[in-house]
């Protein structure tokens, strides 16, 4: 099994190759490659943690499409005191396609 763990936007992901993940809004263009920075490998048997990232390792990603996610409402009261505010969020998000990861 070949897996890494990936640091983007101030989040850490387990991630395998082929598959794809939703991240922090990012500034690549759609069809660009990108590397990951990369703080652990696990190839079969061998692991290779970082400190704080692995020298040489490389995670490849391919970027896919941007968007909103779903909205998220928040409501704030204060009972006795009428008050209700209700406000929402859609956070933005790049999908990303991991090609490659290399030790």
């Amino acid at each position: 099994m070949n897996f890494a763990v990936i640091k983007t936007g101030g989040k850490q992901y387990l991630v395998k190759e082929g598959e794809t993940l939703d991240v922090e809004l990012l500034p690549n263009q759609v069809g660009e490659k990108i590397d990951l920075e990369t703080l652990l490998v696990v190839n079969g048997d061998d692991v290779k943690l970082g400190k704080p990232t692995v020298k040489g390792a490389k995670v490849t990603a391919e970027v896919g499409m941007s968007g909103k996610g779903e909205k998220v409402r928040v409501v704030k009261y204060h009972r006795k005191a009428r008050f209700k505010k209700v406000y929402g969020h859609r956070q933005p998000f790049t999908t990303l396609k991991i090609e490659k990861i290399s030790a």
